[in-house]
């Protein structure tokens, strides 16, 4: 089992930057392949950023990738999300997930664990 524990989240003005952290524990967190995630009220949970297991690469939205970062502390066992820019249509419970068997997986499953989730609201 791995638990995930994300924070960093809140409500910000349009434009404002926000980093969200996810703390795992339970397993070896290089074995995992972690990824972000969002779902807004009404709407199916979307991909956001990935980034395998050494950290060294690492894929986004296409709506995302010029204003978000995706990173990772090995050591710390965290993975982060910069998040820049940001626009009311950000607005989402964000989600962080583990995959033991992807490279850079996008797809929410194949994900085999997840977190709670951490609000971020933006206003206009």
């Amino acid at each position: 089992q791995v638990q995930l524990v994300e924070s960093g989240g809140g409500l910000v003005q349009t434009g404002a930057s926000l980093r969200l952290s996810c703390a795992a524990s339970g397993r070896t967190f290089t074995d995992y392949a972690m990824g972000w995630f969002r779902q807004a009220p009404g709407k199916e949970r979307e991909f956001v950023a990935v980034i395998n297991r050494s950290g060294r690469n690492t894929a986004y939205a296409d709506d995302v990738k010029d204003r978000f970062t995706i990173s990772r502390d090995n050591a710390k066992n965290t993975v982060y999300l910069q998040m820049n820019s940001l626009k009311p249509e950000d607005t989402a419970l964000y989600y962080c997930a583990a995959d033991r068997q992807g490279y850079l997986p996008l797809r929410h499953y194949e994900y085999d664990y997840w977190g709670q989730g951490t609000q971020v609201t933006v206003s206009s």
